[in-house]
């Protein structure tokens, strides 16, 4: 197949954008949609093919947008539905998709369904939502622990019983056991592709349905203190029950009546239970479960030339791959292997076969951002302080350049800026050819020039010390991909046969043909046979 056989999903580039830090053009401190319309250029410069929003649906905030009150409106601090359909078009006037984050497992404590539910256990919503009867010692029905710590289960004395929240309690699960409720989300969906959006990311999509019979989860015999007190048990009657997959199913049948759409699940398991959320050819899932391995992983040649493999190997042969090296829940890149070590991980997400996912200000190495007690917002991390489980540091303002509060505000952001914002800014990068803002765009230049690298065949190669190495080819075509993750020069690893043609990108600077890799060193080459 030529690149172009293949559906924009598979070889194409996704940009996620946390809204609230993107761009504030209001001066409320927010990020909202007109900010990211004023900033669309930028994305549209760096070469990538979709861009992801997180939640902007009107919410109560207790977990910035992840407790959703009204699934089929736009948040006000955000703008409205006119602004939203604003924005849409001009992504898709840069040739750009519209990717919506979609939050199914639970809504807020405040949407209208849950006030009807929690009016009375005859109510017609009540079973949209998951009740139970206490345990007979008066307590939770069961022993399942809320995601952000603490029971799973909010009493409600009004109504004498408990309802469940995986995570906070404003975040009541749904009840996809129920046919109107199930409806009711799948009409959402429709909502939302009726207005042009192209996917969605659906939200912890393996939480979307819990075993029928509530029992206990397993104790976990690992955990230690040090740990989040959700893995004081083993998540495996409240997560990844079998009957989601039918969901999953429905929610895949209803985006192809649609043409051209995409459904990315949030899906953190290990490789055989996550390979199936694909579905099978007669009833797919999800185009793309999320992988997060780049991030769960340690940064160590030998340790990711298995986990390639092991994931590569784990997929059926009509699933795609996909890859992600930084999000909001995560740790920035920079921040976890320091900045030259973060151009070799732009340099490995953007050439290894499958569908990269990258996160705002990623494509500056923003690194580490302190964030003071009296500035956390995160709720994990305030009810869970001292775990380093804080998940601000990676949602800072984008930095757009030396201007009071970076350019992203006319006030101070909501949350601090990088401490090196007057330096690390989209406009000093922009004028620095060796930055990593060019570095990032010459990787998805070469990526969209070279249908090797979006969807070439990969293979990868036995190299020395810290250098992980692989081949890329596609009709012939063949490029090698050398990533030095070490702090010493390494061999570079040049398949028996074949000689380097030339050097397409390098994270350093523009140098000679050699074989060595310099420390630090990620290089993308093209190969030709020994005649």
């Amino acid at each position: 197949m030529e690149a172009d056989d293949h559906p924009w999903w598979e070889r194409g580039v996704i940009y996620q954008i946390y809204p609230r830090s993107f761009q504030d053009s209001d001066g409320d401190g927010v990020g909202d949609l007109a900010g990211i319309e004023r900033r669309l250029d930028h994305v549209a410069s760096l070469g990538v093919d979709a861009i992801w929003l997180s939640p902007i649906f009107p919410s109560p905030m207790k977990d910035f947008g992840y407790d959703v009150a009204d699934y089929i409106g736009i948040e006000p601090v955000f703008g409205d539905l006119a602004i939203f359909d604003r924005l849409c078009a001009a992504i898709h006037a840069r040739g750009l998709k519209l990717i919506l984050d979609f939050v199914p497992n639970h809504s807020s404590d405040q949407h209208a369904w849950f006030r009807e539910s929690r009016r009375s256990r005859d109510d017609p919503k009540r079973d949209w939502y998951i009740w139970r009867d206490p345990a007979t010692d008066g307590g939770p029905p069961n022993n399942w622990i809320s995601d952000f710590g603490g029971s799973a289960w909010e009493w409600d004395a009004p109504t004498g019983q408990y309802y469940l929240h995986a995570f906070l309690k404003e975040q009541p699960d749904l009840n996809w056991r129920n046919p109107a409720l199930r409806a009711a989300m799948m009409d959402v969906m429709r909502f939302w592709f009726d207005r042009g959006v192209d996917g969605f990311r659906i939200d912890v999509l393996w939480h979307i349905v819990k075993d029928a019979g509530f029992r206990n989860n397993p104790i976990n015999p690992a955990w230690t203190p040090r740990s989040t007190e959700r893995d004081r048990v083993l998540q495996r009657y409240s997560t990844d029950q079998p009957e989601a997959h039918a969901i999953s199913a429905e929610m895949r049948a209803l985006a192809d009546t649609y043409g051209d759409r995409v459904l990315i699940g949030e899906i953190f398991l290990p490789n055989d239970r996550h390979a199936r959320w694909f579905g099978t050819i007669e009833r797919p899932q999800v185009h793309l479960p999320f992988n997060f391995q780049l991030i769960e992983n340690g940064w160590n040649a030998r340790g990711l030339h298995r986990m390639i493999a092991d994931y590569l190997a784990s997929l059926p042969a009509h699933g795609w791959p996909n890859w992600v090296i930084g999000s909001h829940d995560a740790p920035r890149i920079a921040a976890r292997i320091g900045e030259a070590q973060a151009r070799v991980a732009a340099m490995l997400l953007l050439s290894l076969r499958g569908t990269p996912t990258f996160y705002q200000g990623d494509e500056l190495a923003i690194g580490d951002v302190p964030i003071p007690t009296d500035r956390v917002r995160d709720p994990q991390d305030l009810r869970q302080p001292g775990l380093g489980i804080g998940r601000d540091r990676s949602r800072t303002p984008m930095p757009w350049d030396s201007s009071t509060h970076a350019g992203f505000s006319t006030v101070e952001p909501w949350l601090p800026l990088n401490p090196d914002w007057p330096t690390r800014n989209v406009a000093m990068q922009e004028s620095d050819p060796q930055s990593m803002l060019h570095l990032v765009r010459t990787l998805l230049a070469l990526r969209r020039a070279e249908p090797a690298l979006s969807v070439g065949a990969l293979k990868l190669l036995e190299a020395e010390g810290d250098v992980l190495a692989y081949e890329r080819e596609h009709r012939g075509r063949r490029l090698l991909v050398a990533l030095n993750l070490g702090s010493r020069p390494a061999i570079l690893p040049v398949p028996t046969g074949t000689t380097i043609a030339g050097i397409l990108a390098s994270t350093r600077q523009v140098r000679g043909i050699g074989d060595m890799l310099a420390p630090d060193e990620g290089l993308i080459l093209s190969l030709k046979d020994i005649v």
